[in-house]
């Protein structure tokens, strides 16, 4: 498959416009076209002993989870690992693509892999993702009556002069008894301020004016974290178990909620894969489920009476790779070969 046919396919599967702002997602590395992809190569971190192992199985385009590039390079050459990443890439005409958080907001995503280690529950995201645009024109609607028609002949016509105005209309309407012509539009952020400048030179429309600001639409369960309703209450100590198979891992580090128990019974759960400080933090819940949180953090949930399971960061996101290699099988049309590293692990680990 041509590389620029399969970044297109791997959008398609996770748009890009989900991930957070502050992010650096989609092809981050791209050989030289024409470049054709045999083999994908999925991981979680893209470190060098995992790029070595990418080179052995002849990768054409590695899919990094986290991207190996998130602040700018200045230069690349053969000092720092990260730059010694892209020269091996380069070197070996493999391409690099990173989802990230887009991974992390999709319905089929990493987070819905993390919750089903909870056992049967429902989920809902913590903070839900809003449509890349709006539904119709303009980020402001604004809205006034007017009984005179000739001044408002002279009004809709300077309006209709500004540039960014939308969907103008005007219907009859009765305001306080009165017969009188209800205008709507939508405009732009800049035209609003010109469109309020002018109905502001009459303060009998002025004062009848009302502006809304247009939202853009919640996408149905798309979002940043989890929050989690079990079907049926569950002991904290069952849920550390669930969670210890879900991950395959011989240990969690826990942190008892004020006056909770391990028998304490859990029944709605927040979560959030990799680093959940800023996407739990104020969640109503029994259980915070992470990979890490900030020390101070940890305090304010457990003074709330809320439990907290951190797992490692890495290890909240990692198992989810072997059920992407099955959908993007499917979603490729089983056209590449996809193959999961061995080599990518956690860099943490008790000793």
């Amino acid at each position: 498959m041509n590389l620029r046919e399969l970044v297109s396919a791997l959008n398609d599967f996770a748009s890009l416009s989900l991930a957070e702002s502050w992010d650096n997602v989609g092809l981050l590395v791209e050989p030289s076209p024409p470049h054709t992809v045999n083999t994908l190569f999925l991981t979680n971190d893209l470190t060098e002993e995992v790029m070595e192992e990418a080179v052995q199985k002849a990768a054409d385009l590695i899919l990094s989870y986290h991207p190996p590039i998130f602040t700018p390079l200045k230069r690349v050459t053969w000092k720092t690992w990260k730059e010694r990443l892209v020269v091996r890439a380069l070197e070996h005409r493999i391409g690099i693509y990173s989802p990230h958080t887009a991974y992390d907001a999709i319905p089929h995503g990493v987070n819905n892999w993390l919750a089903k280690g909870l056992g049967a529950c429902t989920s809902v995201p913590l903070h839900p993702s809003t449509a890349p645009s709006y539904p119709a024109e303009g980020t402001h609607r604004v809205e006034f009556c007017a009984d005179n028609t000739e001044h408002l002949d002279t009004v809709l016509s300077k309006i209709k002069d500004i540039q960014g105005i939308s969907c103008l209309t005007t219907f009859p309407a009765r305001v306080e008894g009165e017969e009188q012509t209800r205008v709507s539009l939508n405009c732009s952020q800049k035209a609003l301020l010109e469109v309020v400048a002018l109905l502001s030179q009459n303060s009998r429309l002025y004062h009848k004016t009302e502006i809304l600001l247009l939202q853009k639409p919640l996408l149905p369960h798309t979002g940043m974290g989890r929050l989690c309703t079990l079907s049926e209450p569950v002991s904290l100590s069952d849920i550390i178990e669930r969670i210890k198979s879900h991950l395959k891992l011989p240990h969690i580090r826990l942190a008892m909620g004020m006056g909770k128990t391990l028998e304490s019974p859990v029944k709605k759960a927040a979560l959030c894969a990799g680093s959940g400080s800023s996407v739990l933090k104020g969640m109503e819940a029994d259980l915070y489920l992470t990979g890490e949180m900030s020390h101070h953090d940890v305090l304010d949930a457990v003074a709330n009476g809320i439990s907290v399971i951190l797992c490692e960061h890495s290890n909240t996101e990692r198992g989810f790779l072997s059920e992407l290699c099955d959908m993007l099988a499917v979603h490729l049309q089983n056209k590449i070969n996809i193959i999961v590293s061995e080599k990518d692990r956690d860099p943490l680990q008790v000793a």
